[in-house]
């Protein structure tokens, strides 16, 4: 699952981030912990990987990022304000500088009509900064969401930074 282009990816984010001085956690959920997996699959990524929160469960996006019950009631726990509030959180229960969250559905189960598998939304936080947000639509089985999913939050992490 993790590729040569995922793990070059990962090892370029990690030199940006490492010269800045700046600090990543994770909140995932359909990526089920790939994308700190793939930070972590280099050498040295201790130095910018805070932590990472695997929140599958709508019970664990509210216990251990603090993502507002009455928000996934709201909007559904696939939704661009649960992705917000999860990277956010993510922030807000860590030391890090900046935070990716992702929710999505993986499949091939668990669409919906307005929510089709591939639905995937994801979340940058900063610290001090702005909340960016990025909704895509994969095609694809399961595992080429799940990679294209990791592929687009390397992609917002990136622009979070400037």
């Amino acid at each position: 699952m993790i590729d040569d282009e995922l793990r070059g990816q990962a090892a370029q984010l990690l030199d940006l981030c490492r010269a800045r001085g700046i600090k990543v956690a994770t909140a995932e959920s359909c990526t089920g912990g790939l994308i700190a997996a793939c930070l972590t699959e280099n050498a040295g990524s201790s130095d910018v990987v805070e932590r990472g929160f695997v929140t599958y469960s709508n019970e664990a996006k509210t216990e251990l990022v603090g993502v507002p019950a009455a928000v996934i009631e709201a909007h559904g726990a696939v939704s661009e304000p649960v992705a917000r509030a999860m990277a956010e959180g993510a922030l807000a229960h860590s030391r890090a500088t900046i935070a990716l969250a992702v929710t999505g559905i993986a499949g091939p189960g668990g669409a919906t009509q307005s929510k089709p598998v591939g639905l995937v939304h994801i979340a940058a936080a900063r610290r001090g900064g702005a909340t960016l947000h990025a909704m895509h639509v994969f095609a694809g089985d399961r595992a080429q969401i799940r990679r294209a999913s990791v592929a687009e939050a390397f992609a917002l992490l990136r622009a979070s930074l400037g």
